[in-house]
């Protein structure tokens, strides 16, 4: 279709002209909708083949957006995670502060990895790279992915402030007119303990951007961005604000507790407000923020209670910037959900993971047969250390069961609401001195009821004979505190870390050694439903 384009420009003109009159007819905005989503699909295709670590290729812990010139949110690629897609417009927005329009060029590329300003912590960075046609910016190209490791101690629920976490870096351009910012470059360098392929992922974010700028060239010849988008918003928001019309006004109140610490529980407190076609959320009373890494940034907060919302209420909308409008959160300055800095946020997942179930719980008398039970978020296995010469760093992901519908049972070994796939075994026992004794799903774990909880899954491993001493963080959720069941339905079973035969607790880093074993079990989903007549089924 680029190439028909590009040879009829007279008609190209019109086309533009009219579209800029708002003139789009729902088959034609149904292609150009699906010709947007090809292109950002092509640049994450870009990133993915010259990416160099396993989080990115098999993990998924990356997204890649198309914005406007303002950053507002046009087009996501298909496998991007919906904590990314609501971070990433903001951050465009961020560089646009530092860096006004009229100073941006072409070649420029934009750098971070800000919480407060990028995706929640400072593993993720954020690459923007901006779309000329004709002479003009027009859009952006944004990508961010986690990378294997940014320095500092290992990601770790222990960690007090940012300073331990890693390296911090500022709104910067990594790229100036095309011209590489060699000091940047030696200093994150210099700075991770694996620059080839930190450094590596970075590269491939700018190859991906430059590939949506590329392809993205053909469609500019043809139709008018702003006015493509301004449709898309446009229908997005009236759809949601449909969906939320159908509410009842009212106010909506939800309890969710996770893991705590010293035997105190973290708490969210979710007070949701339908009026007319607007849903506000507000948590106050939710706990304050921690000396421990699980803090949650307020544009990480918005990103997963949205997406709650969305999945929930219009789940087959294009995700952009209009389905977000009629949706607001607030959280009190110094809690959980909007702490002040210095605060650590490296595990901040393990709660944000946790408000679409606020949500769902809040609306679950006004929308039964939509809303799920509460599954948990997955845990992670981050190792560092050297083997037969060679420095390591890697971090695996476990993905757990998730709660059961009213019409079916629940997933078992996925992730939700983050769509993070399980690294495979193959991978693991490549990049790290391990052994992997068992990966299976973990039968029994997921809550009964009508609808059965997902599984969770026990995966056992051991230290090679041969090797050093390896440094060894766990992130894991759900140990204390099991994923609740819906409308009579049971919990699942609380997950587990066992090290040697003894149960542990994974907050702090591990050195583990030689012929170590070690058993992960990640938690169960919650049931859904009291059994009408029969035994309770459990997945």
């Amino acid at each position: 279709m680029d190439n028909l384009a590009a040879e009829r420009p007279a008609n190209a003109a019109s086309v533009t002209e009219a579209r800029s009159n708002g003139g789009f007819d729902a088959i034609e905005l149904e292609i150009l909708w699906k010709r947007l989503i090809s292109v950002v699909d092509e640049a994450s295709a870009a990133f993915v083949r010259t990416c160099f670590s396993t989080l990115v290729r098999d993990g998924n812990d990356f997204a890649i957006v198309l914005t406007d010139a303002q950053g507002r949110s046009l087009a996501q690629s298909t496998m991007s995670l919906p904590g990314f897609i609501g971070c990433l417009p903001a951050t465009v927005r961020h560089f646009l502060e530092k860096f006004p329009p009229e100073t941006i060029k072409p070649g420029d590329v934009f750098i971070t990895n800000d919480p407060w300003k990028g995706s929640g912590h400072v593993h993720d960075v954020t690459t923007a790279t901006p779309i000329f046609h004709r002479g003009e910016l027009v859009a952006f190209a944004a990508v961010v992915s986690h990378l294997p490791d940014i320095g500092g101690k290992l990601r770790s629920n222990s960690s007090r402030e940012i300073y331990e976490e890693g390296l911090q870096i500022p709104l910067m351009r990594l790229l100036d007119g095309g011209r590489p910012n060699e000091v940047l470059i030696e200093l994150i360098s210099q700075n991770i303990r694996v620059p080839e392929q930190g450094m590596g992922d970075v590269w491939a974010q700018v190859a991906g951007c430059r590939t949506m700028g590329e392809r993205l060239q053909g469609l500019l010849d043809t139709v008018d961005l702003d006015a493509l988008g301004a449709e898309v918003r446009a229908r997005s928001e009236k759809a949601m604000r449909d969906a939320i019309r159908a509410i009842p006004d009212g106010v909506y109140r939800s309890t969710v507790q996770h893991d705590g610490f010293d035997n105190k529980p973290i708490v969210i407190q979710c007070e949701l407000t339908v009026k007319g076609d607007e849903i506000s959320i507000d948590y106050a009373g939710t706990s304050p923020q921690l000396p421990h890494a699980l803090n949650v940034v307020p544009i990480y907060t918005f990103a997963y209670t949205v997406y709650g919302l969305k999945a929930l209420l219009c789940p087959d909308i294009p995700n952009n910037e209009g389905s977000f409008l009629p949706i607001s959160t607030t959280a009190p300055l110094g809690s959980l959900l909007n702490p002040t800095y210095p605060a650590a946020s490296g595990g901040r997942s393990a709660i944000g993971h946790l408000l679409p179930a606020a949500v769902f719980k809040a609306l679950a008398d006004v929308l039964p047969d939509k809303v799920w039970a509460a599954g948990s978020p997955n845990s992670s296995l981050t190792m560092s250390g050297e083997y037969r010469g060679k420095r390591f760093a890697v971090v695996n992901f476990l993905n757990a069961g998730q709660g059961a519908t009213a019409r079916r049972d629940g997933f078992s070994a996925l992730s939700f609401p983050a769509n993070l796939g399980n690294t495979p075994v193959e991978m693991m026992e490549n990049l790290a001195p391990i052994r992997v004794l068992r990966r299976e799903i973990r039968r029994g774990s997921g809550g009964a009821g009508q609808h059965g909880g997902g599984g969770g899954i026990s995966f056992e491993f051991e230290i090679l004979p041969d090797a050093s001493d390896v440094m060894t963080s766990f992130l894991m959720t759900q140990l204390k505190s099991p994923t609740a069941g819906f409308a009579g339905g049971s919990s699942g079973k609380p997950g587990r870390l066992v090290i040697n035969g003894t149960q542990v607790d994974p907050t702090e880093p591990r050195v583990l050694k030689a012929g170590d074993r070690i058993l992960m079990e990640t938690a169960g989903g919650g049931g859904y439903g009291t059994p009408a007549g029969g035994p309770a089924t459990q997945n």
